[in-house]
């Protein structure tokens, strides 16, 4: 380490950018199975990534704990004390503290550090990182893991900053606050929405729910698990991840090959009753039957049924016709522990944006268009985030030729494999744009395994760097427009194609090919010899 006047500079064979699922991984397979000199950063004051920052009520996996979770260890993997089908923020959270622990990573990591800029010196092969706390770091490799839901989206409404109570987001939420007997609004009715609605009901004085578009839910189906079904995941490992693998969207369970309408209305009713009742909203999307997000008239069919749900649990005509969904049900699964119940509830009220907006807020609360002010201790923004490419846009990262990566993502976020974007030489990416769209931890090891594998083969060769080419760059996002058009999601205005930024262009941000497809293309990558990239010779030889 070199200092120049405040200025410290590190040098390093690789920089990881995150210390969340993915970072803590990457850094675990550069240190411990390449040997190569790595460190970790992260703007946190721990490790963790989203399950650092959102430490709101009710927090939870929407995927079943057995594979939510790494399956790169064995001995870890049955070791881990979860006891519950789905899995809860503060678990998450110390589980990822003891993988840190376990493979000796923690002071290799610089928390409380944010990098702000980037840039790629192609003469001498070497990315130059600087950071809000005066260290500069020189590295051959830069890998971000910034994270796919890590940009909080913050709404603007005139007078936000008049609001004399407390204003919280749910991606960044203080542990000092104690919502008890408070008079509370919450904006925004998605996953996290939903679960924090749920879990701060019953303690609040009154709750008011600020809700645009109503959600189709469905019961997670929490519990405890019991012993045998405990041992069955450790026994069963092999065959699980086995499975996960070669699924499409990696939740553990075997999608439907079910049409909808290849069994009569009386069998689908009872196919979707039980699934309510089993719980998981990617169960009820996936594993009743395979043409829900692909056919309109079977998605209405999943559709009614929820609605029919709703209209049995909430009481108050009007709550009800409020919180009632219309059109697709196509936007990321969400499941709930009683979301429709809460409502019931006399200390819980619901307001509609569509038919009352938020025209202000003002010191005591918000105002909406009916004049009527609703007076507020406390106002939760449940707003999400500006997912996939959003974090990449507030740091000024720059590669050959000077081209920052907001230029080159100006008419959306592209990349080949969600791992590498063309003119970024030996910056690679975990969960970029166009990665899968499933379970993320599988998604995030396969995509580090890749990564680690790309930096051994640069490493040990004379490729210099790896950059993919332009041309793939584009047909891998082509491919997943393609794929995206096959289904009905493209047709809800959601997160997944960046429709809940204010101005932000709707594109397509994820394949929707599945993972075991995902998994044979990144395979097929490595073991060809990396066609889809060129080396700094190829591109030193065109300039």
């Amino acid at each position: 380490m070199a200092a120049t006047g405040t200025e410290t500079i590190r040098r390093l064979d690789v920089l990881v950018v995150g210390a969340g699922f993915g970072g803590i991984y990457m850094l675990h397979k550069l240190r411990n199975e390449l040997g190569l000199d790595a460190v970790a950063l992260d703007k946190a004051g721990g490790v963790g990534g989203t399950w650092y920052w959102n430490k709101y009520p009710g927090a939870l996996s929407d995927s079943e704990g057995f594979v939510y979770q790494y399956s790169f260890d064995r001995d870890l993997y049955a070791q881990t004390p979860w006891k519950t089908k789905y899995v809860r923020q503060p678990e998450i959270l110390g589980y990822l503290n003891g993988v840190v622990d376990r493979y000796d990573l923690r002071e290799h990591i610089s928390l409380e550090t944010a990098m702000t800029d980037a840039s790629f010196d192609e003469v001498a092969g070497i990315w130059t990182v600087h950071t809000d706390r005066g260290i500069t770091f020189e590295c051959r490799f830069l890998v971000n893991g910034l994270g796919l839901l890590s940009a909080t989206n913050v709404p603007d409404f005139p007078g936000m900053n008049d609001f004399e109570g407390r204003l919280v987001h749910t991606g960044a939420w203080p542990e000092d606050l104690d919502l008890t007997g408070k008079r509370v609004g919450v904006i925004g009715n998605g996953s996290t929405g939903n679960q924090v609605i749920t879990a701060t009901a019953p303690i609040v004085g009154q709750l008011t729910s600020f809700q645009r578009t109503p959600q189709y839910s469905v019961p997670t189906g929490n519990y405890e698990l019991n012993p045998a079904e405990l041992r069955s995941h450790r026994d069963d490992f092999d065959a699980n991840w086995d499975q996960v693998h070669n699924s499409s969207v990696a939740m553990g369970f075997e999608e439907s090959s079910i049409e909808t309408f290849s069994v009569s209305a009386e069998e689908r009713e009872r196919i979707f009753e039980a699934a309510w009742n089993k719980g998981g909203g990617f169960w009820f999307m996936f594993g009743t039957f395979c043409d829900i997000a692909t056919n309109e008239a079977a998605n209405e069919e999943a559709a009614s049924f929820i609605r029919r749900k709703i209209a049995e649990i909430v009481k108050d005509p009007e709550t009800r016709r409020k919180l009632m969904p219309a059109g697709l049900h196509a936007r990321r699964p969400l499941c709930d522990s009683g979301f429709y119940e809460t409502f019931n509830r006399p200390n819980v009220s619901m307001v509609n944006l569509k038919e009352t907006p938020i025209t202000h807020v003002t010191e005591k609360g918000i105002v909406t268009a009916d004049g009527t002010l609703h007076e507020l201790d406390v106002l939760i923004c449940a707003t999400g985030f500006d997912a996939v490419d959003g974090n990449y846009r507030r740091v000024d990262v720059r590669g050959r030729n000077g081209q920052s990566l907001s230029d080159h993502w100006a008419d959306g976020p592209t990349s080949y494999l969600g791992v590498a974007t063309t003119g970024f030489p030996n910056m690679f990416m975990i969960l970029g744009p166009n990665g899968p769209f499933t379970n993320l931890p599988p998604t995030i090891e396969t995509q580090v395994e890749w990564i680690a594998e790309a930096i051994r083969h640069v490493s040990s060769t004379d490729a210099g760097w790896l950059e993919v080419k332009p041309d793939v760059e584009t047909a891998w996002t082509d491919t997943c427009g393609e794929i995206a058009d096959q289904t009905l999601f493209p047709r809800a205005a959601s997160w997944i194609f960046g429709a809940n930024i204010p101005g932000k262009k709707r594109t397509v941000m994820f394949y929707l090919g599945g993972m075991k497809e995902f998994r044979s293309i990144s395979s097929a990558e490595i073991a060809s010899g990396y066609p889809s990239f060129m080396s700094s010779a190829d591109v030193l030889a065109e300039a």
